[in-house]
């Protein structure tokens, strides 16, 4: 007798809701770049000042790291596709808007509904993608791809930012949005299913209310170091917490945010994202400040080590399965923060970008390895109905994390007078942290006695994974 092992295959029907899936994530990563880059023409051409530019990034990240949780909570108790869909068509029409602005306060309504429209969009994406595929070989598969095309985003639109806007008009990076958009929301409608509930559902209103305000309190407080708004949106953040623990119906139930698979793995997930936001942050810095390159040939240091990024998507479901995902998210996470320990000492020396180059490449393909596993441990082990809740907890996590690392990383290396000082002691306190955090993760994902580690693959029947198939001969 012998036996074959196959891997699992998506079926045609999986393989258009995955496309659709990954296309609204692709757009949202590629806007992100588009506009980072294009920041200077956008202010411009509506007549905003200089020193204002940075609203521009910080009206989208607000509500976007504000609202992810509730809106994902939502999306279980109302609908995933419904709000799926209304994320995308808010979307579409704050797109059209920013792509019409001719006034700075029009702009930044339009940058904040885009906020509004992520907050929407990305937890109900992620957890459409994550009841569409079951727990194991398909959905890390899943996953990983949608990993490799969210670098690919950040990828294309570092890389294509600046051609666009110079060749179009800066109003490009918002009216790109819209093509896209739209067919993202024909596709979803023909294709996916809405989600139901047997019972009707209830919306935890003080608890939604009172951690959106905590958290758009932190961000703000962080991103203006404003003491005051640290305060109360701690304070927020604590009274959330108990109404979770008193109410019938909890935005957040307690035993979940318990599990230490949803603890640590987001907690990993503010690291990877927050400490490789602000090491690409400090880079910029240098490669133009140190070492005089254009903002072109920058986009072009990061654009072509991405392409390991975007490599380490498709392949990080495939050592998931085989090492689990507490070892690629440990491993992950190290290999990012080692990769980082090089351009802590970079001087002027041409040879320099070489190293960066080199550490960026290693760098980016364990930033998305760990990526891939940060969501699939954030994600394991809960009922389809709990989704939503569990991709609106990673989405905050990456909005948060995006939105902080780097005012914390540039608030240290403005603790020195010299540039490159400052930035040395940035990435130094950067890689410290992430190898110390490596450690709490590995011992809080250990798996409890009696039970098996998350995001190994286990034996399970035929019919649930599909994967073997037995021959006698």
């Amino acid at each position: 007798m012998t036996t074959l092992i196959t891997r699992p295959r998506f079926t045609g029907r999986q393989r258009m809701i995955l496309l659709t899936l990954l296309a609204s994530g692709f757009m949202l990563s590629a806007d992100f770049a588009i506009l980072n880059v294009a920041l200077p023409e956008v202010g411009a051409g509506v007549g905003m000042a200089v020193t204002a530019l940075p609203w521009i990034a910080a009206a989208f990240a607000l509500p976007a790291a504000g609202f992810a949780l509730t809106f994902g909570r939502m999306a279980d108790l109302f609908g995933r596709r419904r709000l799926f869909i209304l994320g995308m068509v808010l979307l579409t029409g704050a797109s059209l808007l920013g792509g019409f602005a001719t006034t700075p306060e029009v702009l930044l309504l339009a940058r904040t509904l885009q906020g509004f429209a992520t907050a929407f969009s990305i937890p109900t994406g992620l957890s459409l993608l994550t009841t569409t595929f079951a727990e194991g070989p398909l959905r890390d598969r899943a996953l990983g791809l949608n990993g490799a095309l969210l670098s690919g985003g950040f990828t294309i639109g570092a890389l294509l930012g600046g051609t666009l806007v110079e060749l179009l008009s800066w109003r490009a990076a918002f009216f790109i949005n819209v093509p896209v958009a739209l067919a993202v929301i024909v596709l979803t409608v023909a294709l996916i299913p809405e989600s139901r509930l047997p019972e009707r559902p209830r919306l935890d209103v003080p608890g939604a209310v009172t951690v959106s305000a905590g958290l758009l309190a932190l961000i703000y407080a962080i991103i203006e170091w404003n003491l005051i708004a640290a305060v109360i949106g701690i304070a927020l953040l604590v009274l959330f917490w108990l109404i979770e623990l008193r109410s019938p119906a909890p935005l957040a139930p307690v035993h979940i945010l318990r599990r230490p698979s949803v603890k640590w793995g987001n907690y990993a997930g503010l690291l990877i994202f927050g400490m490789e936001t602000g090491m690409i942050f400090l880079m910029t810095l240098y490669l133009q400040n140190v070492l005089g390159f254009s903002a072109f040939v920058t986009g072009l240091v990061f654009g072509i080590p991405g392409l390991a990024a975007v490599f380490a998507g498709v392949t990080a479901g495939r050592f998931i399965g085989r090492f689990g995902s507490r070892r690629v998210l440990v491993v992950g996470l190290t290999v990012q923060a080692l990769a980082t320990l090089p351009l802590a000492f970079l001087g002027s020396d041409p040879i320099a970008l070489a190293i960066l180059i080199a550490a960026l490449f290693v760098g980016f393909f364990a930033h998305v390895s760990a990526i891939v596993a940060f969501t699939v441990t954030a994600t394991s082990g809960l009922p389809n109905e709990e989704q939503g809740l569990a991709s609106g907890l990673t989405s905050m996590t990456q909005q948060v994390a995006l939105t902080v690392g780097i005012p914390i990383l540039s608030a240290i290396a403005a603790t020195q007078a010299i540039q490159t000082a400052g930035i040395s002691l940035a990435l130094i306190v950067n890689v410290t942290v992430t190898l110390v955090s490596v450690v709490f993760i590995w011992f809080g994902l250990r798996p409890r006695r009696g039970t098996a580690e998350e995001g190994v693959a286990l034996p399970t029947s035929v019919e649930a994974n599909a994967v073997e198939v037995v021959r006698d001969q």
